[in-house]
């Protein structure tokens, strides 16, 4: 096996200054190599203080056992809030319980079968797109993934005018926000201005006033009686069981700007680092064709059963380049850390780009193993070390739904073509999501053997 890179870690000490550039350019390269093993660190500015948590039992605590006590810190949501507005993905308390309360219902189990026909017809637009030769993967995945986003949430293919609008504003908006801003090491005072990039800013604008456009079109659909099944009208439609209120149009706008964060930039990276990891390693390629070609002769949402292997490369790839790499929780009390004091107000850090590679935790941490999901040992390490979606009341409830996007996509596209690596070895870097910094080069084949194919 080949290790899957990594980038480098910080080299010994830096100044304080000096690694707030670097934390801001890369929140993955700026941190030092000993956080793969170490269970806890603590790191001191003039503001505040952070404690990086890789020990599962403060996991638990923070996540599973009193998440109520460690809300999702207002630091990320400096950034991220010109485009995400009070969305699901940074509001805390009483508004975030509402929210998942009426968003939730969409994502069930028998809604998520619903999802199956749009997005195996997005994995089809997808395969046929791509053509022999030299491919930036990236910019692929990312128009696959924003197809099937707009294709189960609005019923239209990314072809539609509106949902291409959004989807080439977001890809210039991504690429220039970063996970973090100043503000998020500067314990500003609610009523001070927050300073963004222009050109970010007048993309968010941007998005969200397509996005507005659509969900009021939609609003006027569902008045008429004439909306399509799908998650934007389910979402729409949905009461709060508590309030009985449903959203109003500024809150959809919120929801479907982060469906579209989430669901899109999260699962192109996935993809992108599956396909380049599949390339990196023929042997196993070949022996996902077997499943993908079956699949292919008869798709139906109860054949993704029959995808083990393909299942497995998507959790495996989620474990090595997780789309989120950090998670940021805030204390509200005293609190004691492996017999540290922790005073209110400290920034707790969940890191699963570190914690999924932790070499306590996994055998050969580095290594693309996807077999390993088979052996009985990983279900301690995953019990321990795997948050690709989040764990407790705050996973991510588009879970089940990306698991199956991945998987549909994968299969799809290795049905019919195969990869091999071009470009140099890619090195991840965190922007919003977890990319490679200057792209992935693959070359693509077409198999002689169609996907559908099969004896006469």
């Amino acid at each position: 096996m080949i290790p899957a890179p990594k980038p480098p870690s910080r080299p010994g000490k830096v100044s304080l200054w000096r690694y707030l550039r670097l934390f801001r350019q890369d929140i993955l390269s700026a941190q030092p190599a000993k956080l793969y093993r170490a269970w806890m660190a603590e790191f001191r500015t003039p503001f505040f203080r952070s404690y990086l948590c890789n020990d599962p039992t403060l996991l638990r605590l923070v996540l599973n056992e009193r998440p109520d006590d460690f809300p999702k810190s207002d630091r990320i949501g400096e950034g991220l809030r010109p485009l995400l507005g009070n969305s699901v993905f940074l509001t805390n308390g009483e508004t975030w319980k509402r929210q998942r309360r009426i968003i939730d219902p969409a994502f069930e189990g028998g809604r998520l079968r619903d999802t199956f026909p749009a997005m195996l017809e997005a994995a089809r637009a997808a395969s046929a797109r791509l053509r022999p030769g030299e491919v930036e993967i990236e910019a692929e995945a990312s128009h696959a993934a924003a197809d099937v986003i707009f294709r189960t949430l609005f019923s239209i293919p990314i072809e539609h005018e509106m949902a291409r609008g959004v989807f080439e504003a977001f890809r210039a908006y991504q690429r220039n926000q970063p996970l973090l801003n100043l503000a998020a090491f500067l314990p500003l005072p609610r009523w001070f201005p927050r300073f963004h990039r222009r050109s970010t800013r007048a993309k968010a604008a941007e998005i969200r006033s397509l996005i507005t456009r659509l969900t009021e079109a939609r609003a006027a659909e569902i008045a008429t009686g004439t909306a399509p099944d799908d998650l934007a009208t389910k979402i729409m439609t949905t009461a709060d069981p508590l309030s009985g209120q449903r959203f109003d149009a500024a809150e959809m706008t919120d929801q479907v700007a982060i469906f579209f964060l989430a669901g899109h930039e999260t699962s192109a990276s996935a993809l992108s680092w599956a396909l380049w990891l599949l390339a990196s390693h023929p042997e196993i390629q070949a022996r996902c064709l077997a499943e993908a070609q079956t699949f292919l002769r008869d798709p139906s949402f109860s054949g993704l059963s029959k995808l083990p292997l393909i299942r497995d490369v998507f959790r495996e790839t989620l474990r090595l380049y997780p789309p989120v790499p950090m998670m940021v929780r805030e204390t509200r009390q005293r609190e004691s850390f492996r017999n540290r004091a922790v005073t209110p107000g400290a920034q707790v850090v969940l890191s699963p780009w570190h914690l999924q590679r932790h070499e306590r935790i996994w055998t050969e941490p580095d290594h693309f193993d996807p077999d390993r999901w088979q052996r009985p040992e990983t279900r301690k390490a995953a019990r321990d070390g795997y948050l690709p979606f989040s764990s407790g009341p705050r996973v991510c409830t588009g879970a089940g739904f990306a698991m199956a996007e991945g998987v549909i996509l994968l299969a799809t596209l290795l049905a019919e073509w195969e990869f091999a690596p071009a470009g140099p070895v890619p090195q991840p870097v965190a922007f919003l999501t977890v990319r490679a910094r200057d792209g992935i080069v693959l070359r693509l084949s077409r198999r002689t053997e169609p996907a559908g194919a099969g004896p006469a």
